[in-house]
This record gives structure tokens, C-alpha cells and sequence, in this order.
């Protein structure tokens, strides 16, 4: 994605041990249109695959205790969640789920192309692999320090397994955030947020992955590294970039979760690592991968190609 030279700054700002220059520098590439697109990317891709993901969930967590439905597979679990809830059932904690997926590739394409710029500033050379994964995990990082509640939120929905609406802990969104935080604090609605962190790992593969997919392809077909591609090939970019990420960094997602359930007292990410490796050894850090690469392969190419379009249209319209 093309962006306008940085204006030139003052030079009280740029002086030794300010940061105001520097932040100052970085959010003059910021683009709205980022925002909106990316937004716009996890809203759809979060509606069409919210099922998968309650699956998936549901599998990760499931360490053998009595009062959790028990599953043989994927498909089983949401044949099992349909007869007995119906629709509503397959898009329990989907409201947390499309305010956090919109949430945070909406930031995450906003403060990645606006590190991507500031880094680039100045420069002839395009960004190298390792600055591709450094800007990724950066904005990775800065987007979870706003997102972490609310995916907290939908874990919990998600893990009501009471068949009753009016008897489950959490009647909505809202009321679980309420509800977290005052009988757990700040503490309770950043559950999982170290665990987190490490994924930001994930987030970072993959962002570098689909950068030197693109600039190569591009590259083989003599063209400049930002031509636009059409949506196949987005796809494909995409769905190749996931699969490398999800394969290379799943094991922290079920630790995650663990941390997150609100069935089990774990004291931490030792603890729950610990636990799971002696109660179900290394499979335990794999359970729900399978229906997880079914969910997030699709939902990332929807984004991806959602995200590149309306960039592309929004950038354009601008101009």
C-alpha cells in the first residue's frame, strides 16, 4: 500500500530522549481508510464463520471435566449445539466476537501500515522480511492492549453450556464485561493477555508470510511489490500465509483459552502448561487445531481480500 511522504517536522521534536517526535512522526501515516477496511474485513469474515469458532473453542478447553458436553468431532458438536439451541446455539458469543474480530484488524491494519511507513521513511529500499515481522508483532501488540477484554467476553459466552437462556451466567455482551470486571477487576478482563502476547508471534508470521508472498509473486510477474492482485490470488496468499502461522504457533491458543474458561481455576501459564501436558500430553496443546485451520483459513482470505479491495477503493475515492 502506497503512502504520502511524512511533512517535515519541527525540530524541538526531534531532539534526543523526546518521543514526541517520534509519535508524532508515526501517527502522521496513519490512515482512517486502513481502519474502515480492515473493520470491515473481520466484521464479514466473523458473521459467515462464528460457528467454527464456538467449535473450536469449545475443543480447546476440553480437559475432562464432568459437567462439559462431551464431542467425538467437529461434526458431531455441531450437529449436537443445532438440535438442542438451533441457530442460536451455533452463534452463542457473537456479539463479543464481531466487536473484537472488527476491533482488532480494524487497529491491526491501522498501526501496521502506519509502522510499516514510519520505518520505511526516508527510504528508497523496501521493508525486509524481518521488518515486516517486527512492524506486525508491534501492532499486534498495541491492538491487544484494547481488544484483550472482549475476547475474554466471548470466551465465556461462548463456554455457556446451559441450554436455558434465562439461567446462564452472562445474559449479554455488556453484562459479561460488567460482571468480570466487578467480581474479578481489571485482572479478570485481561485473563490470557501474556499468553496473548506470544501470539502476537502468530499474527507476525503470518503478516510476514503474506508480504514476501506478495512481493515475490509479484516480482515473477514483473510488477511493481504494491500491484494490486486479483482476488484468487489474494486468497491464495492468504490461505498459505494462515496455514504457515497456525501450524508454527496453535499450542499458546489453547492456553489462552484454558486461562480464559471460567470452569477452571488455573493459578497461571505455568500451570495451565504444566496441567495440560500431564493430563493429556502434547495432543492436549493441539485439541480444536483442526476445526480452528477449517474456521480461520476461509476468515482469513474473506479478510484479506475485504481488507485489499475496499483499501484499494476507499484510497482511490480519495484521491
Amino acid at each position: 500500500m502506497r503512502h504520502s511522504p511524512a511533512p517535515s517536522m519541527p525540530a524541538d521534536h526531534d531532539s534526543p530522549g523526546s518521543l514526541a517526535g517520534p509519535l508524532q512522526r508515526l501517527f502522521s501515516h496513519v490512515k482512517i481508510e486502513n481502519l474502515a477496511a480492515g473493520l470491515s474485513g473481520g466484521v464479514v469474515s466473523t458473521m459467515v464463520l462464528h460457528p467454527l469458532d464456538l467449535v473450536k473453542i469449545r475443543f480447546a478447553v476440553s480437559d475432562g471435566l464432568e459437567m462439559r458436553p462431551k464431542y467425538s468431532g467437529m461434526v458431531h458438536c455441531m450437529r449436537s449445539i443445532w438440535q438442542q439451541e438451533g441457530l442460536r446455539g451455533l452463534y452463542q458469543g457473537v456479539t463479543p466476537n464481531v466487536w473484537g474480530a472488527g476491533a482488532s484488524w480494524g487497529l491491526y491494519f491501522f498501526f501496521y501500515n502506519a509502522i510499516k511507513a514510519y520505518t520505511r521513511e526516508g527510504r528508497q529500499s523496501e521493508l525486509t522480511a524481518t521488518e515486516h515481522l517486527l512492524s506486525a508483532a508491534e501492532a499486534g501488540a498495541m491492538t491487544l492492549c484494547f481488544t484483550n477484554p472482549i475476547w475474554v467476553t466471548k470466551t465465556r459466552m461462548v463456554l455457556q453450556y446451559n441450554t436455558d437462556p434465562s439461567r446462564r451466567q452472562y445474559k449479554g455482551m455488556l453484562d459479561a464485561l460488567v460482571k468480570i470486571y466487578r467480581h474479578e477487576g481489571i485482572p479478570g478482563l485481561y485473563r490470557g493477555f501474556v499468553p496473548g502476547l506470544f501470539g502476537t508471534s502468530h499474527g507476525a508470521l503470518q503478516f510476514m508470510a503474506y508480504e514476501e508472498l506478495k512481493r515475490d509473486y509479484n516480482k515473477y510477474r514483473k510488477k511493481p511489490s504494491e500491484a494490486q492482485l486479483n482476488p484468487l490470488e489474494y486468497i491464495t496468499m492468504a490461505a498459505l500465509s494462515k496455514i504457515f502461522a497456525v501450524a508454527t504457533t496453535y499450542p499458546y491458543q489453547v492456553v489462552r483459552a484454558r486461562l480464559q474458561d471460567q470452569h477452571n481455576n488455573y493459578s497461571g501459564v505455568v500451570d495451565v502448561v504444566r496441567r495440560t501436558w500431564r493430563n493429556e500430553g502434547a495432543h492436549g496443546f493441539y485439541k480444536g487445531m483442526v476445526p480452528n485451520l477449517i474456521r480461520v483459513t476461509p476468515a482469513c482470505c474473506i479478510t484479506f481480500v475485504v481488507y485489499e479491495k475496499m483499501s484499494h477503493f476507499l484510497i482511490a475515492g480519495q484521491k
